[in-house]
C-alpha cells in the first residue's frame, strides 16, 4: 500500500518538475517576445528592470519641409543628467559656469530626480548653443551629457496629410512579419506616415542608460553606456514639397474664418507639388477618429457644382460647338424652358455665360457634347488631369503602384451608363451635380494643368526620401498624368481667357478678387448637397484658380463643405491667402 503511494507522490513530484522545466523553456527560450495574451517581450522587461535610460531619439524616420525645416520633430541640444550625481562629488560649478547660470540650480534639479533627465529653465528644456554642448562634453562627466534631444514639435503642420502612427503589435508582424522589431515599435496609420511606412520604421533607438541595482544605485559603477543602431545612414527624413511658412499661413487664415468642414489646396504650378494642405474638421491628435476628423476632406470626391462647366467649356471650345456667335437664354433652367428667377441674366454670350456660371449654357453644350460622344466628358475630365485621381502613383523599388496619398479616391462622373441617354441627367451631369465627384487635390491640379498650357501632371507631396547624412535615396519625380493627347494650345489659350473673365466681368462670379495685388483667375461653384439643416439646404462652395494671372506660380482651392448658403466663408479664405501670399513673397524677396 504505502509503495503504491509512494509511487503516486514521485509521479506528482516528477510531472511538477517536468511542468516547471517546460515552463521555463517557454519563459526563457519559447515565448520570450511574447509572453501571455499581452504578449509581454521578457527581455525588453528585464532589461527595464535593471536599467535606467533617457531616449535620445526613437528612431523612426521624419518628415521635413521643401526646404529642409521639420515638420513633426525637432531636435533641442540639450543638458541630460543621471540621477547618480546627487550622491558622488562633481564639478557642477563648471557646468553651470558655461550654463551661465547658478550651480545650486542644477544641484535642485539633481534633488527631485529619481530617473535621467532633461534640465530646465523656466518650466522649458535649456537651450544649449552648439559651443556649450561641445565644453560641457568636453569635461567627460560621467552622467552629464549634451545631445540633440528628439522632441516633437510644439505645432503640427499638416496633419492631415502628414498622418499619424500608433503602437499596434498586430499590424505590425503582418506588416513586416520578417523583421525583428519590438510589438512597442509605432507603426504608420495614416497618411504620408501610412505610405512611407516602410520607409520610416526604426532600426532601433538611441539612447544613453546605465545599470542599477533594486535601489537604483549603479550597478556596474557610473559608466552610461551610449546605444544607438550603428547605422550612419538611418533614420531617413522624408522630404515633402510642403512650404512650412505656407502651410502655417494658411492653416492661420481657414483658422481666422472659422471654416468647419472643407479645406484648402495650394499648389505649386511648374512642379505640380503641393505646398500647402488644410483639411477641417481639425484631428484631436489623442483621438484622430473623433468626429470623422482623420479624414482628408481635400482628397476625397467632393460634389464640385459649377467648377466641372471648366471640362465642359474645355470641351466645347475644342469641338468648336461654342463660338463668338453662339448664345444662351441665361434667363431659363437647365431644361431650357423654366424660368430661373434667382439668376435671371437674359441672353448672353459663350464667354459670358462662363463668367455669370450660366447653368442653361452648360446644360446645352453638355447634351450636345454627349449626343457627339458618349464618353467626351470623361476624355477631357482627364486632358485636364480632373479625373479619376490625381496623385502621385508609380513603381518604388519593389513596391508596384506605390501611392503618395493612400487614402486618395476616385473621381465619378457618371453612376450609370445610360444616363448618358436621358437628356435631363445629362444636362445635371453638365453643371457638376447628381452623380459627378471630384476631390480638391484634382480641381487644383486641374487648374494648374490650365495655368501650365495644358500639360497634366501627377500631384507630388514628397519629392526625396534622405538619407541621414543627407544623401538622396530615393527621388519622386515630375510625372505626367495620363497618356491623352493634351488639348490644344488654343484651347488653353481661350479657357485661360474665360478663367480671368470669372474675374474681372462686372457679372462674374470671380469679381470680388479684382482688388487684390496678385491678378486671379478661376471658376467658382456652389453644388447642391441634398442635406438640410435648419429647414436650409446645404451646399458645397468652391473657388478654385491660379495666379499671378499673367505668369502662373499658384493653384489654389478653397471649398466649403455642408455650409449654408448664407454664412458660407470660403471667398473669403480664398481672397485672404492670395493677399498673404502677395505680403509672404514680397517679404521673403526683400530678405533675399
Amino acid at each position: 500500500m504505502w509503495k503504491k503511494r509512494a509511487i503516486v507522490i514521485l509521479s506528482m513530484i516528477q510531472i511538477g518538475i517536468f511542468l516547471l522545466i517546460a515552463r521555463l523553456v517557454q519563459v526563457q527560450l519559447i515565448s520570450t517576445e511574447s509572453f501571455s495574451k499581452q504578449n509581454v517581450n521578457l527581455i525588453e522587461a528585464s532589461v527595464a528592470q535593471r536599467t535606467q535610460e533617457m531616449v535620445i531619439d526613437d528612431g523612426r524616420g521624419t518628415f521635413v519641409d521643401r526646404h529642409g525645416k521639420p515638420l513633426t520633430k525637432e531636435y533641442t541640444p540639450s543638458l541630460i543628467l543621471f540621477p547618480f550625481l546627487k550622491a558622488m562629488e562633481w564639478p557642477v560649478e563648471k557646468v553651470a559656469a558655461i550654463l551661465d547660470i547658478s550651480p545650486q540650480s542644477i544641484i535642485d534639479q539633481l534633488k527631485q530626480a529619481k530617473e535621467p533627465f532633461i534640465f530646465t529653465a523656466n518650466g522649458a528644456p535649456f537651450a544649449l548653443t552648439e559651443e556649450q554642448m561641445e565644453k560641457i562634453n568636453q569635461l567627460h562627466i560621467p552622467g552629464v551629457f549634451a545631445v540633440k534631444k528628439q522632441r516633437p514639435l510644439k505645432r503640427a503642420y499638416a496633419p492631415h496629410l502628414i498622418g499619424f502612427t500608433r503602437e499596434d503589435a498586430r499590424l505590425l508582424r503582418s506588416r513586416y512579419p520578417k523583421r525583428p522589431l519590438s510589438p512597442h515599435v509605432e507603426v504608420g496609420i495614416h497618411g504620408l506616415q501610412k505610405a512611407f511606412d516602410e520607409f520610416l520604421i526604426p532600426e532601433g533607438e538611441t539612447k544613453l542608460l546605465y545599470h542599477v541595482d533594486a535601489e537604483g544605485g549603479p550597478l556596474f559603477g557610473i559608466n552610461v553606456k551610449y546605444s544607438d543602431p550603428g547605422n550612419p545612414f538611418y533614420p531617413v527624413s522624408v522630404k515633402t514639397t510642403i512650404d512650412r511658412d505656407l502651410q502655417q499661413i494658411a492653416e492661420t487664415v481657414v483658422q481666422k474664418h472659422r471654416l468647419k468642414k472643407g479645406g484648402i489646396v495650394l499648389l505649386d504650378i511648374k512642379t505640380n507639388s503641393v505646398l500647402a494642405m488644410v483639411s477641417r474638421p481639425d484631428m484631436d491628435p489623442h483621438n484622430p477618429y473623433k468626429n470623422r476628423g482623420a479624414e482628408n476632406q481635400m482628397i476625397l470626391p467632393q460634389i464640385p457644382g459649377s467648377i466641372f462647366k471648366t471640362v465642359i467649356a474645355a470641351a466645347a471650345i475644342e469641338t468648336g460647338i461654342a463660338s463668338r456667335q453662339t448664345t444662351f437664354d441665361c434667363s431659363k433652367k437647365i431644361d431650357g424652358v423654366t424660368p430661373d428667377d434667382a439668376h435671371s441674366y437674359g441672353m448672353l454670350g459663350f464667354d459670358e455665360s462662363f463668367a455669370a456660371s450660366c447653368n442653361n449654357a452648360f446644360a446645352t453644350l453638355g447634351k450636345k457634347l454627349v449626343q457627339q460622344d458618349p464618353d467626351i466628358f470623361e476624355i477631357y475630365a482627364k486632358k485636364l488631369g480632373l479625373y479619376p485621381l490625381s496623385g502621385w502613383q508609380g513603381d518604388v523599388y519593389h513596391e508596384e503602384n506605390f501611392k503618395q496619398f493612400p487614402e486618395e479616391r476616385k473621381g465619378t462622373i457618371w453612376h450609370d451608363e445610360n444616363d448618358k441617354r436621358i437628356p435631363l441627367a445629362v444636362a445635371q451631369t453638365s453643371i457638376g451635380q447628381k452623380d459627378v465627384r471630384v476631390s480638391p487635390l484634382a480641381v487644383a491640379n486641374m487648374m494648374a494643368t490650365i495655368a501650365r498650357n495644358g500639360e497634366a501632371k501627377q500631384v507630388r507631396a514628397v519629392s526625396k526620401i534622405l538619407y541621414k547624412n543627407g544623401a538622396t535615396f530615393f527621388t519622386f519625380p515630375e510625372q505626367p498624368f495620363s497618356d491623352e493627347q493634351p488639348i490644344s494650345p488654343a484651347t488653353v489659350e481661350k479657357l485661360q481667357q474665360l478663367l480671368r473673365k470669372v474675374v474681372t466681368d462686372e457679372r462674374g462670379t470671380g469679381r470680388q478678387f479684382q482688388s487684390l495685388p496678385y491678378e486671379v483667375a478661376g471658376k467658382s461653384g456652389t453644388a447642391e448637397t441634398g442635406k438640410m439643416s435648419h429647414h436650409q439646404e446645404l451646399i458645397n462652395k468652391w473657388f478654385a484658380g491660379y495666379f499671378p494671372a499673367d505668369a502662373p506660380r499658384y493653384a489654389l482651392v478653397v471649398v466649403e463643405l455642408d455650409s449654408l448658403g448664407t454664412q458660407t466663408v470660403a471667398n473669403d479664405v480664398f481672397y485672404d491667402l492670395v493677399q498673404k501670399i502677395y505680403e509672404f513673397d514680397h517679404r521673403d524677396r526683400n530678405e533675399r
